[in-house]
């Protein structure tokens, strides 16, 4: 045959060989995925808890059904005797006779009715009272127990039908539980008497009544075009029909994959769950923490932790006096204080002792309620601006891999070459430098410090998350005069302990939230520490609600004092100690610059009034000098005096000093040694240091 010859070939097949002797893996997850989305399997055969709910369902009703059969047939006896008073008395008759305005001619014929029925009824009890005789002759006492049982069931049976009273027909399908208000019938009757559904409408169960800690949970579907949003706002009314405090009833709306916006979760509590003792922060057993972990914040009723999260948002707390708002915001701060990778700015002006122990941790701190203090918050957030403005700057050019959006991330904040740390500033009672009147020039332009405050507040809680700035503030006086609408529009998480009405409520809540039926005027005044939370993010036990409601965790000073103090220990093996909690003073260059005195340091000459006090200071040993003979000695404003010495660095204080008489009184005053430092500082910074410091 020749080479070029064609030859026809085989056909060639293309494919694999299949051995069907393994097991196919697929086909039983195919059966199991069917088994646990079929719903003609019962919900105790996918779930080892829902099977031992039904266990326990099953032994309480074998133990209640005597007594259950006994109320069955007591209520069909009743109810035999109802249909036969009716029956013989003929009042169907008489009742379509009374309509028809005939019944003095019917009433011949309704007596006559009458009789003929109570004659049917006697031979029907003669005859069967024979019958029973008879079968009791010949078969004996099992005649008797065999009419009785029939006699029984018969009864329980149109006890159990008729009427529909609870107990004999459940209106949602399902067991029963011991707990009477999560009887079906009962919570259909709750919802209908609080007109959160029709006369004509029920409920569908979508998980039976289940233990759940301290209470009973369930989850219901509403009827169509019933939204879960008006069972929450209306929780007060659903409580009242339940008969349960309505502390005890939480009511949820199912979100996501297994949720619309008609399935609603509810728990009730067997007591008030926040009658017992607070736990303490989990935060004391902590070596350190993590600042971009959400911080532990609390437990809800349910007794499930609730974590705030802090980075990339900020916070709002309000509350009236002693309920907890400082507690609350250094709950907030322990978390971060155990970070030694965070830096932290405490302002305190309720000028106690509550903040005291953050000094050791903190990159810049202070404490007191006088206007040089506004004035150096003032500083403090010019400082942060920049700050923020340095950080997106650098960002720009930093490569994607290490920065993929122009957010911080946690390898970035953690880079001390980059210098990028998540920073946190805390403003206890906000509404001190908010409502300060002391003037500031700002670009050619005078305005109030608190003005000022709250446009420094609201920049940096717009662009500051991104670059890592955490705003926390604390207020006891959450109006709307207080704080600025457009300083409470971009702040993101929201914590309202008690407050005095609902307006307060909203103020700090946000708008129409009392609609919603989240209202912390409506608070119970002995419990310390629960507030309504409205989390920036997952808050994880409440998953994706709008808010909750939350006992905070308790942790008194002495237990602030050890985070803070662990802190510091993290911070100085990491060696990020730094500003105030180094014995670094570093408010005078940035108070200066904020108010625009800048200029005045350059100067050869002393600036007033440090070159007054250089003068009338000179000789003088004390260590503390008082405010009031400072200004009465250089013949100035008391006000104006302030405002100039905080612009130099030195912060009044409260200290003790004995009058003519030679009594010890507290005054406020400036300590020497600070006086001297700034005017060294001022001097050195002009190029004049000489040999010794100023006295």
């Amino acid at each position: 045959m020749a080479d070029d010859a064609l030859v026809k070939a085989d056909p060639i097949l293309d494919g694999e060989l299949v051995d069907d002797t393994l097991p196919q893996p697929r086909r039983r997850k195919r059966f199991e995925s069917w088994w646990l989305r079929s719903g003609w399997v019962p919900t105790w055969l996918k779930d080892r808890s829902h099977a031992r709910q039904a266990a326990k369902d099953f032994v309480a009703g074998v133990v209640r059904s005597p007594f259950r059969c006994l109320g069955a047939v007591a209520r069909g006896l009743v109810a035999a005797a109802r249909w036969w008073r009716a029956w013989v008395t003929v009042r169907d008759f008489r009742e379509a006779a009374e309509q028809s305005e005939k019944l003095a001619d019917k009433f011949a014929d309704i007596r006559a009715l009458t009789l003929f029925r109570w004659k049917v009824t006697g031979a029907v009890a003669t005859g069967a009272v024979a019958v029973t005789l008879m079968a009791h002759l010949v078969y004996g006492a099992v005649a008797l127990w065999a009419v009785g049982g029939v006699l029984a069931v018969a009864l329980a049976v149109l006890g159990r039908q008729r009427e529909g009273s609870p107990g004999r027909k459940a209106v949602l399908a399902g067991p029963r539980t011991l707990r009477w208000t999560m009887d079906p019938q009962v919570l259909v009757d709750a919802f209908r008497d609080a007109k959160l559904v029709g006369k004509d409408e029920t409920l569908r169960l979508v998980e039976r009544a289940t233990r759940m800690g301290d209470g009973w949970a369930i989850t219901v579907d509403l009827p169509a075009t019933r939204k879960a949003a008006d069972v929450i706002k209306n929780r007060e009314a659903l409580a009242s029909a339940l008969a349960v405090d309505e502390v005890q009833l939480i009511v949820e709306r199912v979100r996501g994959n297994g949720g619309h916006a008609g399935r609603v979760a509810m728990w009730v509590a067997d007591e008030d769950p926040y009658a017992s003792a607070p736990r303490r922060t989990p935060l004391l057993d902590a070596a350190r923490w993590d600042a971009w972990r959400p911080v532990p914040f609390g437990r809800d009723a349910r007794d499930r932790r609730v974590d705030l999260p802090l980075v990339w948002t900020s916070l709002l707390v309000g509350a009236i006096p002693r309920q907890g708002k400082t507690f609350a915001a250094r709950l907030a701060a322990a978390g971060l204080v155990l970070d030694p990778f965070t830096r932290l700015y405490v302002a305190d002006f309720k000028a106690g002792k509550d903040w005291d122990a953050a000094g050791r941790v903190a990159h810049r701190f202070m404490s007191g309620d006088e206007p040089e203090h506004v004035l150096a918050l003032v500083g403090w957030l010019v400082e942060l601006v920049g700050e923020v403005q340095g950080r997106f700057r650098r960002m720009r050019e930093l490569d994607d891999e290490t920065c993929p959006e122009s957010k911080v991330t946690p390898a970035m904040s953690r880079d001390q070459a980059l210098d990028m740390p998540i920073t946190a500033i805390f403003v206890d009672e906000v509404q001190v430098p908010l409502e300060d009147r002391t003037p500031v020039k700002v670009e050619g332009k005078t305005l109030t410090a608190g003005e000022y405050v709250g446009e420094l507040l609201t920049w940096l809680a717009k662009k500051g998350p991104a670059a890592g700035i955490v705003l926390v503030l604390a207020t006891q006086r959450p109006d709307s005069k207080t704080i600025p609408s457009g300083l409470r529009a971009v702040l993101g998480s929201r914590f309202a302990l008690r407050v005095m009405d609902w307006r307060d409520s909203n103020i700090v809540l946000g708008e129409q939230m009392n609609t919603r039926g989240y209202d912390s005027s409506r608070l119970l005044a002995s419990h310390k520490g629960v507030g309504i939370l409205r989390p920036d993010g997952d808050a994880q036990a409440g998953g994706d609600v709008l808010a909750l409601t939350v006992r905070t965790y308790y942790m008194p000073n002495e237990d602030w004092q050890t985070i803070c103090r662990r802190g510091r220990e993290l911070r100085e093996a990491e060696g990020t100690l730094t500003g105030h909690a180094a014995g670094t003073n570093l408010a005078l260059e940035n108070t200066l610059k904020v108010l625009g005195q800048a200029e005045a340091a350059t100067s050869a000459v002393l600036p007033e009034p440090l070159a007054s006090l250089a003068g009338y200071l000179d000789g003088d040993e004390r260590e503390f000098i008082p405010t009031a003979e400072l200004v009465e000695a250089l013949a100035v404003d008391a006000k104006e005096f302030a405002q100039l010495m905080a612009d130099l660095g030195c912060l009044g204080r409260r200290g003790r000093v004995s009058g003519e008489d030679g009594r010890v009184r507290q005054v406020r005053g400036y300590l020497r040694a600070e006086i001297s430092a700034s005017i060294d500082r001022e001097r050195t910074r002009a190029g004049e240091v000489r040999g010794g410091t100023a006295s």
